[in-house]
């Protein structure tokens, strides 16, 4: 395997879990439950804030998913593990890993 600047993928790692954790707090509003006021809101406009709360909480579910895969990607590369298959050991390609750095599996497990 090449050589890792573990600094350099640190960075990536950390700042991706940073802009992911400023949308979750920036998007909690659109989560939040949608409240029913019959005086203000339609029916119609009412499904219209449910949809888009089921979105913002389908989102949000993504987003924490996404941080516990760049959690586990940092802990790989504290164990000097990084690049490497967790599924068969083999070397994650680098163009994988430029395109997700937080990629657990090579190209033929993740299928």
């Amino acid at each position: 395997m090449m050589p890792v600047d573990v600094d350099a993928i640190r960075d990536i790692l950390l700042n991706l879990k940073q802009e992911l954790e400023e949308l979750s707090e920036i998007s909690e509003e659109a989560r939040a439950t949608v409240t029913l006021d019959q005086q203000s809101v339609g029916r119609l406009s009412r499904m219209d804030a449910l949809q888009g709360q089921a979105m913002a909480q389908a989102s949000e579910r993504q987003r924490r998913a996404d941080i516990q895969r760049i959690l586990a990607a940092l802990q790989r590369l504290d164990e000097d593990e990084y690049g490497y298959c967790v599924e068969c050991g083999d070397e994650i390609a680098e163009k994988r890993l430029e395109v997700d750095p937080a990629a657990a599996f090579c190209i033929n497990c993740a299928r």
